[in-house]
């Protein structure tokens, strides 16, 4: 918008209105001339061109400012499960939906009256301990095409869901987690775009392994 307060500089008419300008702001090339009473004329085209362009430009600006309050990681980053108290590489993948963690010999069982699960991680030898979690719900996941058999038509497997501290880089979210056998991939946890959303997350593909080593000082640290 133009300054429009009284100065003792040079003058402009845009339209019925008379604006003063300081003569700086009417150094260097201009779409403008003076009329007989010495006046600075506008050109109206030029002036809806400046209009435009500054509307253009504050389009973007909500997506700087959202880009901005995100954290980027890579396609890949190790992720700490804090509630497990294992450190696992993590693939992160915007085009599928949910979290998996690779399990084996999975089973559910009443605690309490409560609905929980035991299974153990499927990543190596070393993990040969039985791991036991309240059972949040039980997911439906559409099998991948090479997973079915033709004479099968069930083409949805049930999988137990619980939920899981998880910290990569210096951010720790809670997010739910399905359980399958995932030693046939090469990352035994698959974090989907539901739980990306809740670390707020920017993944850029070109990266590995951005956020570093987990860093989260405590469980409560940016937990939600």
């Amino acid at each position: 918008m133009l300054d429009c307060a009284t100065r003792p500089h040079s003058a402009i008419r845009v339209g019925a209105r008379v604006c003063e300008l300081p003569a700086s702001r009417l150094s260097g090339p201009s779409r403008s001339r003076p009329d007989s009473q010495g006046f600075l004329l506008i050109a109206p085209g030029f002036m809806r061109l400046t209009t435009l362009t500054a509307c253009f430009c504050l389009l973007f600006l909500p997506a700087v400012t959202l880009a901005a309050s995100k954290t980027v990681y890579g396609l890949n980053e190790y992720a700490r499960l804090i509630d497990i108290d294992v450190e696992v590489p993590a693939k992160l993948d915007t085009g599928a939906k949910t979290a998996s963690l690779s399990a084996r010999d999975i089973k559910p069982f009443k605690r309490n009256g409560e609905r929980w699960v035991r299974f153990y991680l499927a990543i190596d030898s070393k993990h040969i301990h039985p791991i036991e979690r309240p059972l949040a719900r039980v997911s439906k996941i559409k099998r991948r095409a090479d997973d079915l058999d033709p004479d099968d038509k069930n083409t949805h497997s049930s999988r137990p869901v619980i939920s899981l501290a998880v910290c990569m880089g210096e951010v720790l979210r809670t997010i739910e987690v399905n359980l399958t056998d995932r030693s046939a991939f090469q990352y035994p946890l698959l974090i989907g775009s539901e739980a990306l959303k809740r670390f707020d997350a920017l993944v850029d593909p070109s990266l590995k392994y951005a956020a570093g080593k987990p860093g989260c000082a405590s469980v409560a640290l940016n937990a939600e």
